[in-house]
Parts: structure tokens; C-alpha cells; sequence
């Protein structure tokens, strides 16, 4: 039993990290988007709209996840 929570916790520790870079990154391109360095006008089609809502959505539930792996450590 041991053993299969320390596996959970080295699961849960990665996915926090990944999770956390995962949202820098996101911080990151939303400034970028803000302050007019780049312009973002060319993924106004619909397929790329789904394509990000389907990403963010996917983080989503992998936070999700995450927290739930930590909350019952």
C-alpha cells in the first residue's frame, strides 16, 4: 500500500509541474496577445477556436485530476 501511494505522490508532484508550466505558458502568450506584440487575428477561424477550447478543456481536467490525486494524499 505503501508503495502504490508513493507512486501516486510522484505522479501528482509531475502533473503539479507540468500543470504549472502549462499555465506560465498560457500567462505568457494571453500578456503577449494583450499588449499588441503579436496579433492573433489569424486564428479567428472556427477550427481553431474548437482546437483551443478543446485544449483549455483538456487542462482542465488534468488539473482536475491533479487534485484530486493530491486531495486524497
Amino acid at each position: 500500500m505503501l508503495r502504490v501511494t508513493k507512486r501516486f505522490s510522484r505522479f501528482a508532484v509531475a502533473l503539479g509541474g507540468f500543470l504549472i508550466f502549462v499555465g506560465i505558458i498560457v500567462i505568457g502568450v494571453f500578456l503577449i496577445g494583450f499588449l499588441g506584440v503579436v496579433d492573433f487575428s489569424i486564428i479567428d477561424s472556427e477550427t481553431f477556436y474548437s482546437l483551443s477550447l478543446l485544449l483549455l478543456l483538456a487542462i482542465g481536467l488534468v488539473d482536475l485530476v491533479a487534485g484530486i490525486i493530491l486531495w486524497r494524499r
